[in-house]
């Protein structure tokens, strides 16, 4: 994950109306941050990082992010290699098409498709699941292989590139936890709500991105 040259500017989380907005926030300010909380176009311009925040379904995301006019604004800050987490529907919305609800278009930011869950012992999967990553990141700095992160979704996403996956768990089948390609990643699980190694996630995030080696912590 490249570290930023906007390393002057804002942490930036995008609010569109999403239900774990303000975890995320008291998250990063843990980690020692101080995020800004923007819903236009123009908070993107001097962003040095930028999280996309998410629950629900992707048609009301993209709806939502669309009435906001930040739809090609994100794509935009993102194709320009600028550092970018998404948590849970964060996450989701990348995708080329969800089909929660029906077929609906999605960022397109990294082809692949959002499905249903097939197993599992309940849908929605809710709960603490370990998460392992498949190549060394500076994400899991600190954070030891099968590391429990806190799940609650009923779809999943299948990215066209497999390398795009930096971490899976397994829920009966395996399933994309992390993706990172680039400057982006994301997480299907909250760290906001998985305890000290979720807030060390938000801190390599925010260390990485803004070339810092800031030591406050959780």
């Amino acid at each position: 994950m490249p570290a930023s040259s906007h390393n002057a500017g804002p942490v930036i989380i995008l609010d569109y109306g999403a239900g774990n907005l303000r975890s995320v926030v008291r998250a990063v300010e843990r980690v020692g941050f101080r995020p800004d909380v923007a819903d236009v176009p123009a908070a993107l311009d001097s962003a040095a990082a930028l999280i996309l925040p998410g629950v629900g379904a992707a048609a009301d995301t993209m709806a939502n992010l669309k009435q906001r006019g930040l739809v090609q604004p994100v794509r935009d800050y993102i194709a320009a290699g600028r550092p970018f987490l998404g948590v849970c529907m964060g996450l989701q919305a990348l995708m080329t098409v969800s089909e929660e609800g029906g077929k609906h278009p999605c960022l397109d930011i990294l082809p692949g498709r959002v499905v249903r869950l097939s197993a599992g012992p309940t849908i929605p999967h809710m709960g603490w699941n370990a998460v392992h990553p498949l190549r060394e990141s500076p994400l899991f700095d600190e954070i030891p292989d099968g590391s429990h992160f806190y799940f609650v979704h009923s779809y999943h996403c299948l990215p066209d590139d497999p390398a795009a996956v930096l971490a899976t768990t397994d829920y009966d089948e395996p399933i994309v936890a992390v993706v990172e390609r680039g400057n982006v990643v994301a997480t299907q699980f909250h760290p906001e709500k998985s305890g000290a190694n979720g807030l060390r996630l938000y801190r390599n995030f925010l260390r990485s991105a803004l070339c810092t080696n800031d030591d406050s912590g959780e």
